[in-house]
Parts: C-alpha cells; sequence; structure tokens
C-alpha cells in the first residue's frame, strides 16, 4: 500500500520531462518544480525560494570559511559605480560596455496630465552611474585610500554582493542579468605573491567544487580570447554537464598592475620608493547552483550531495490515528536529538496537512539524500525503512543504531555522486588529431583534447563554425607537443574544446 500510494503521487507531483527528451527543458522545469527559484516580475531575474537560497546558503558560508582561512576579511562596496571610473581602465569598459544598465535620474514626479508618475527631467544626475557589473574599478577607486605603505600590503579583501549584467537570452541560476556571487579583490607588493593567490584562489574554488560539491573540475589557464577583461591571466574550473556542455563553475584573475595604474594605486616599497600595486581577483556566482543541479539530478528530480544538501535526513511517519503518531514520535524524537548532535540535518515531517506518499513524492524531488519510513508494523519489528537518493535503494534495518549507520551512508552518497561524474567526464572526454574529425565529434557531447596553434584566428574560426570554445588550457595532464588540427602549425600541449553554457 505504501509503494502504490507513493508511486501515485509521484507522478502527479513531479512529471518532469526526460532528460533524454530534452534537456533544457528538463533544466528549467526542475528549477521551478523543486521549489529553487522562480522567474521574477523583472525581465531577466529570478527569484530564489527558500529551498533554493539555503543550498547557496550552503555553499556561501563554507566558501567564507575557506577564504577566510588563506587570510582574506569581508567588505562590502557601493551597488553604483561612477561611469568615469569604469572608463579608466580601457579593456575592462570595453569587454562590459553592452552589459551595463544605467542610472541617469535620481526622481521621478507626477506626470502634469494625469498618466502616472514620469522622470524628473531636471533630476538629471550630473555623472552617470553604472549599476555594478564587477567590482575592480570602485575598488581599487578606494583601495587608493588604503594603500600607501609596504606595511599595507597585502590587501586581501572579499565581497558577497549582487552584479547586474543586462543579459538578452536568460536561464535560471546559469545567466541571469541580476546575480548573486561573491569577488575577491587582493592587493600585493610584488608580481609574485600576486600570481600565487591568483593560482591559490583557483584551487580553493576545485577543492570546493570537488570535495562539498562532488563535482569534478579541471584547472586551466584561459585563451586569450576567454580571457577576463582587463586582465594578463585568467584561470578557471571546467566542469562537465550530463549533456556533455562545459560549464565554467570559478575564476582567477590576474590583473597585473592595470588596474593600480588606472587608479594611481602607489606603495612606498622598502627602500622608501614609490611603486604601482600589483592585483588580482577571483569570483563564483550563483551560477554553481545551476552546475550542482546538471551534474547529479535525474528524471526524478533533484539529486544533492549531502555536504550542500538542507535537509540531509527526513524521516517520515506512517499512522492511521493520532495514537499511532504518539507511539512513533516517542521512538523518532530520540533520534532525531541523535542525529542532530552528529551535526546532521534532520526533518521529523510529522504534519498531518500532506499524506505520507506526496512526502516521499516531495522529498525525492528536492533531492534529500536519505528518507526514512516508520509505521506501526515497524515499531513492532524494531526496523525503519531507509531510502537513498542517490541509487533509489530501499533497505529495512534495524532500528537500533541506525544513526551511525546513516552517518556512513552520507559519507558513501557524497563520494559515490563524486566517482559517478568523474566516470561520465572520463568516458566522454576524446583526443581528436583532424579538424574533420573534431566537427563531427564534437556534436556528440564531449570534451575534445585537441592541438591548438595559439593564436586568436584559429580559436574564432573554430568557434565560428562548430560553436565549440577552447575551455581552458590544463595546468595538468598530457603536455606533448603536437601540430594544430586546423593549421598545422606547431602546438605546446593539447587543449580542452567544448560546447558550453
Amino acid at each position: 500500500m505504501r509503494e502504490n500510494l507513493f508511486q501515485i503521487m509521484a507522478k502527479e507531483l513531479k512529471n518532469l520531462t526526460k532528460r533524454s527528451d530534452n534537456y533544457s527543458q528538463w533544466y528549467n522545469e526542475l528549477v521551478v518544480k523543486a521549489d529553487l527559484a522562480e522567474q521574477s516580475a523583472v525581465r531577466g531575474c529570478m527569484v530564489i525560494k527558500p529551498y533554493g537560497y539555503a543550498i547557496w546558503e550552503k555553499m556561501q558560508h563554507q566558501l567564507d570559511e575557506m577564504f577566510k582561512a588563506t587570510g582574506v576579511q569581508n567588505a562590502y562596496f557601493p551597488l553604483l559605480i561612477p561611469k568615469s571610473f569604469l572608463c579608466r581602465e580601457a579593456e575592462h569598459v570595453e569587454g562590459f560596455a553592452k552589459e551595463c544598465a544605467v542610472v541617469t535620474h535620481y526622481r521621478l514626479k507626477n506626470d502634469p496630465e494625469g498618466t502616472g508618475v514620469i522622470v524628473d527631467p531636471e533630476a538629471r544626475l550630473e555623472e552617470e552611474l553604472i549599476v555594478r557589473p564587477t567590482s575592480e574599478t570602485i575598488i581599487w577607486g578606494t583601495y587608493k585610500n588604503w594603500i600607501h605603505s609596504y606595511r599595507d600590503l597585502p590587501l586581501l579583501i572579499n565581497q558577497w554582493a549582487n552584479v547586474m549584467r543586462w543579459e538578452m537570452r536568460t536561464r535560471m541560476f546559469l545567466r541571469t542579468s541580476e546575480f548573486l556571487w561573491q569577488e575577491g579583490h587582493c592587493a600585493h607588493a610584488t608580481a609574485e605573491e600576486s600570481e600565487a593567490r591568483t593560482v591559490e584562489m583557483i584551487n580553493v574554488y576545485a577543492d570546493f567544487a570537488q570535495k562539498y560539491m562532488a563535482m569534478p573540475v579541471t584547472i586551466g589557464v584561459k585563451s586569450p580570447n576567454e580571457r577576463f577583461a582587463g586582465a594578463l591571466n585568467t584561470y578557471s574550473i571546467e566542469a562537465m554537464m550530463q549533456d556533455g556542455k562545459a560549464l565554467q563553475a570559478g575564476t582567477s584573475h590576474n590583473l597585473g598592475q592595470n588596474f593600480a595604474k588606472a587608479f594611481d594605486v602607489t606603495f612606498m616599497n622598502k627602500e622608501n620608493k614609490p611603486e604601482y600595486v600589483w592585483a588580482n581577483s577571483w569570483g563564483v556566482s550563483t551560477r554553481l547552483m545551476g552546475a550542482l543541479i546538471m551534474t547529479h539530478s535525474d528524471d526524478n528530480g533533484l539529486v544533492l550531495p549531502p555536504k550542500l544538501a538542507p535537509i540531509q535526513v527526513v524521516i517520515i511517519p506512517i499512522y492511521k490515528n493520532e495514537e499511532g503518531l504518539k507511539e512513533i514520535s516517542e521512538k523518532v524524537l530520540p533520534l532525531v536529538d541523535e542525529l542532530k548532535k552528529k551535526g546532521i540535518s534532520v526533518k521529523y515531517d510529522d504534519a498531518d496537512n500532506r499524506r505520507p506518499g506526496f512526502k516521499f513524492a516531495d522529498y525525492e524531488l528536492k533531492g534529500v539524500p536519505v528518507r526514512l519510513a516508520l509505521g506501526q508494523r515497524d515499531l513492532e519489528n524494531g526496523t525503519v525503512e531507509l531510502m537513498r537518493r542517490d541509487t533509489l535503494e530501499k533497505e529495512t534495518l534495524p532500528i537500533e543504531g541506525i544513526s551511525d549507520k546513516i552517518e556512513e551512508i552520507l559519507e558513501d552518497i557524497q563520494d559515490n555522486l563524486f566517482k559517478k561524474a568523474l566516470e561520465r567526464r572520463e568516458a566522454r572526454t576524446i583526443e581528436v588529431d583532424t579538424y574533420d574529425e573534431f566537427k563531427k565529434k564534437i556534436e556528440e557531447g564531449v570534451f575534445i583534447m585537441a592541438h591548438w596553434d595559439g593564436t586568436p584566428e584559429t580559436e574564432e574560426k573554430i568557434k565560428e563554425e562548430t560553436k565549440a570554445t577552447i575551455r581552458c588550457i590544463p595546468l595538468e595532464g598530457d603536455k606533448t607537443p603536437g601540430v594544430c588540427m586546423v593549421t598545422g602549425k606547431p602546438s605546446a600541449q593539447r587543449v580542452i574544446f567544448a560546447r558550453a553554457y
């Protein structure tokens, strides 16, 4: 009876498009049905709902701890940036110009013709303001006041904020006009220190992705065409989604002295001589939510790694009357306390406004890693039914000692999700030596390791003809030189090509 009810309710509640039928539609439906986010009244923007925000909070909390362990402190800088600031670094303004939202006036007034309110033409700003697309310019304008001597360095600052980049084609979490992120901005006395910090932070992102998101990533350097506007060098972590497309999950940029020169940020060195400081910036965003969904989830809904699941264990009582619920609760509540003492987030859902079958389907859709079900027969037998979300396997276990067993299972789910994602990536990563073969294979949804001659022209030709881009030049792996698959010119090593989000 329990299983039949579950199947009926699951079908009614989920009704998700299958990934194999339409992967894009599956993703869009899942974001909404799993209660993560919804479209807002503002074009291109989304409302992150409590369950989705709870996952982001866990990401944010863990990353914040990892940043602070490297000496970083948090601060906050203005949302609005003077247009003149953005224009000081030529490459930077060119890179963001098409995405900027601009504030021109500061007041509304009643329309004399009685049609509502209009912009007051007399309230035009002396200087237009840009809604923050990224904060390098406003931060370096501030650092000029903070940095005077080598004793003020290094300056290691991060901010958690929102940004606005006016996107024409949006998809929740992956690409929206407004999104949440963190951006680190560091100042150093030497080029070597700045480069070391740039590399250190991309490795922090890789550790987080693999240990907490259970998502394998490749660390590499971006090609000049894909480099951050105004940077000397950009490092990224690249992940493979289930459809074989790449997703850039985090970036760290060596900015050299470009922004220091643009904003005249100098310091007196140990020899009492003025020098421009060396800079880097690094960031990840709510795009990680999209990566999490597309790396692990299935046709039944979300699949969450336990380390980021807002609810790691849900316990659902199955009862006929209040007396039955009371007996089950007497057994369950001590278990809830035991799990909480182990640091496991647990929810005992004894609400009487939804039937057990609905609850089973709902928590499966939301990706809760472990579900326990306990009924009258279980009480009599001293057992509990346990289901793990990653494999959908069910087993009946003794309730005695179940908290230790749950702890083991949560660790196993975390490891299993990473293993499955890694096996998928390895199976769909191939080497190609000819451009004809490349054009055929890229249609299959794969990562292609191929030789490239290092020129922007060849890279652009490949992008125009195949929609594939160089995701990164891997820092590790095969460094064997060869010849470019397009031009036949020398190539230092194979790079990763893929279509990407």
